[in-house]
């Protein structure tokens, strides 16, 4: 029988659920994950899964017509994701973007004698790249990311500190982050926060189906 969509994401969670236990290594959950997302029937997805003994058998049998089907268990209902500027500024003073936010393709950061803090780890992606440039002048700029994204950096330090500590996401389709800008007497550290994972990450959604 020819799988769904939904087959093919329900057995790419449960790699993704692997790797992030350590059962899987980089190469084998991209390698893995590339063959979930092209099978084509059940028989190439039964194969994905049977060595990991941390997951219950994945079967796909359909229950009989007249069987009646389980009642769903009933999802706690998100809220929604706000909508915020594309810009933070904190001067003499302190600013942060944080929890459950809509984040678009850029954004800015500006930070004169303050602090900026942006968490992404809740943050609704609505782009599969962001970037964000900032500015720090005698202050400062925190970003952490869910540690399933890739991150890049390539900003300049002068009299002061640039530190984005890079990662390549196992998913070759994960939404790429991008770090950029100036730090005068200032510094910026952006980096993944362990154990944080992107949540709405919907590949019709970033456009890549």
């Amino acid at each position: 029988m020819r799988v769904s969509d939904a087959d093919r994401e329900r057995i790419a969670e449960l790699l993704r659920d692997a790797y992030a236990e350590g059962r899987l290594d980089a190469d084998e959950h991209a390698e893995r994950i590339g063959a979930a997302y092209a099978a084509k029937t059940f028989g190439d997805l039964v194969p994905l899964t049977r060595d990991l003994p941390s997951h219950r058998a994945v079967s796909f049998d359909k229950p009989p017509l007249h069987a009646a089907e389980p009642a769903p268990a009933a999802a706690r209902p998100l809220p929604p994701a706000r909508e915020e500027a594309p810009s933070v500024v904190a001067i003499f003073g302190g600013a942060s973007r944080k929890g459950r936010w809509r984040v678009g393709s850029q954004l800015t950061a500006f930070t004169a004698f303050g602090g900026v803090e942006i968490d992404l780890t809740d943050a609704v992606f609505e782009s599969p790249e962001v970037e964000i440039v900032v500015t720090a002048i005698f202050g400062g700029v925190e970003i952490r990311v869910p540690e399933n994204v890739t991150l890049l950096g390539s900003g300049v330090g002068i009299f002061g500190g640039f530190d984005v500590r890079e990662q390549t996401a196992a998913d070759p389709y994960a939404p790429v982050v991008r770090v950029k800008g100036l730090a005068l007497f200032g510094g910026c550290e952006a980096k993944p926060r362990r154990g944080k994972k992107l949540k709405e990450w919907v590949r019709k959604q970033l456009g890549t189906e």
